[in-house]
C-alpha cells in the first residue's frame, strides 16, 4: 500500500462565497407580494382617472426585480484558497466566470489582517514581494477573522515542511 505524497498533502482548502440571506424561492414570494402591493396601491388611482400612477408603480416593480437580479448575479462570484507544503493558490472567479489566479510559496507569503477596535477584522490580504491580494472582501468581520485564523495556522504548518511519518 503506497502512502500519499507528503508534498501534495492539502493543509488548507476553502471556497469563499458572498452571503445571501434570500433564496430564489423566497425572492419569488417577495416579488409576488411586492407586485401585488403595487397593483392594489395603484388600482384606486386608475379608477379615479390618474392612470399614469399605475405605470410608475409598474416601473417600481421592474426596478425592484432588476436590483435583485443584479444581486443574485453578483452572488455567483467566489474565491478558492488552497494550501499544500509547496504552494499557496488563490483563485478569484467573477460573476461572469472570469478567473484570476495567484500562486506563492508558503515560505515567502505573509498574511495581513487589518483590524478595527470597534468593527473587527476589516481586511485580509496575502503579500509576497510586490504583490498583494485581498481575500474575502465580501465577508463580514467575524467570518474574515475565522478564515484568517485558519489560514494563519495552516501557513505556520506549511512552513514546518511536510511530515514523512
Amino acid at each position: 500500500m503506497s502512502q500519499p505524497d507528503p508534498w501534495n498533502t492539502q493543509l488548507f482548502a476553502a471556497r469563499l462565497r458572498p452571503h445571501r440571506s434570500l433564496s430564489q424561492q423566497n425572492f419569488r414570494v417577495l416579488l409576488m407580494v411586492f407586485c401585488g402591493a403595487c397593483f392594489f396601491t395603484s388600482l384606486p388611482f386608475v379608477l379615479l382617472g390618474a392612470w399614469p400612477v399605475a405605470g410608475f408603480m409598474g416601473l417600481d416593480a421592474l426596478v425592484f426585480w432588476l436590483a435583485f437580479r443584479a444581486n443574485f448575479r453578483a452572488a455567483r462570484a467566489y474565491e478558492d484558497v488552497s494550501l499544500t507544503p509547496l504552494e499557496l493558490t488563490v483563485a478569484k472567479v467573477s460573476p461572469k466566470g472570469e478567473r484570476a489566479e495567484w500562486r506563492w510559496s508558503p515560505l515567502w507569503v505573509r498574511l495581513i489582517r487589518q483590524e478595527d477596535e470597534d468593527y473587527g477584522v476589516q481586511r485580509v490580504a496575502l503579500v509576497s514581494r510586490d504583490r498583494e491580494v485581498e481575500i474575502g472582501g465580501f465577508l463580514g468581520p467575524d467570518a474574515k477573522a475565522e478564515f484568517a485564523a485558519g489560514l494563519s495556522r495552516a501557513l505556520a504548518e506549511a512552513r514546518q515542511g511536510p511530515r514523512f511519518s
